[in-house]
């Protein structure tokens, strides 16, 4: 077994934090504004959402701008910090895609459920150019768990998450 990493843990933790938060900080401060569904309100044979109206462009987009923004400031280039976002928000797409499919409501929890495709994702595609190791990503998708865990409730509190999960 390799040693972990911490500054490439930390970096990686950085990313997903910038690419999972910036949707979030898109809807306080432009509301419902330029709030496009990706999946342009579809239903698939089952009666539910492909992805559901809280997915959009604009927090595609907005993942995307920050995280490379953020890459290129911790001295990555800034292409992957942009690929890294595109990653994480494609986990966070495919888990609200299979808990539509399970009859799970829009913006539900699914302890766990909700964190590990977007973090395990990227940071498994992205391994080689952040120097991560499979234990690396595992304490990265642990990490990121218990900061959703503990973090959302306090920006619920703080008005800044509409939801405390």
């Amino acid at each position: 077994m390799t040693s972990a990493c911490l500054s490439c843990i930390a970096t990686a933790l950085v990313l997903l934090l910038s690419a999972n938060g910036a949707p979030i900080l898109a809807d306080k401060l432009l509301r419902r504004r330029y709030a496009r569904p990706i999946d342009g309100g579809l239903r698939l044979g089952d009666g539910h959402p492909l992805f559901g109206a809280a997915k959009t462009w604009r927090g595609l987009i907005a993942s995307a701008w920050l995280t490379a923004s953020i890459g290129w400031l911790l001295g990555l280039p800034a292409l992957l910090g942009g690929l890294f976002a595109l990653f994480s928000m494609s986990g966070d797409l495919t888990a609200s895609f299979l808990k539509r499919r399970i009859g799970k409501i829009e913006s539900s929890r699914a302890r766990g459920f909700d964190t590990l495709p977007e973090s395990v994702l990227p940071t498994y595609l992205m391994k080689d150019a952040l120097a991560l190791s499979t234990w690396d990503i595992a304490l990265v998708a642990i990490a990121f768990f218990l900061m959703e865990e503990f973090g959302s409730p306090l920006l619920y509190k703080w008005h800044i998450r509409r939801r405390p999960y």
